[in-house]
């Protein structure tokens, strides 16, 4: 029973660390070919949003609005793929309800 515990206890520090990455790791998503560029923490915590000046025109506002929903997804996207690599690694690949 004690080295099951002494595993579970590895297994949540292990845990711990991976989530104090998530949260210090930054991840950009752009699009328009990166006229728009979103950053996300690993832990999908939205940092900010770069938009190149070029990009605004003020007659089509909903495509600026497009690019920005496009950029802020993907980086969302890859926030999600690092999470999963990071925790999958913890988990022997397995799907933990609740961690991913």
């Amino acid at each position: 029973m004690g080295v099951n515990m002494k595993m579970i206890q590895q297994m949540q520090n292990r845990m711990a660390k991976i989530q104090q990455e998530l949260e210090e790791t930054v991840v950009e998503g752009s699009a328009g070919g990166g006229v728009v560029v979103a950053r996300v923490t690993g832990s999908k915590e939205f940092q900010g949003i770069k938009i190149d000046p070029s990009t605004v025109d003020p007659d089509d506002v909903e495509m600026l609005e497009d690019l920005i929903t496009a950029a802020i997804q993907d980086a969302m996207t890859k926030a999600t793929d690092l999470s999963a690599d990071k925790l999958g690694a913890l988990t022997g690949g397995m799907k933990i309800p609740g961690l991913m």
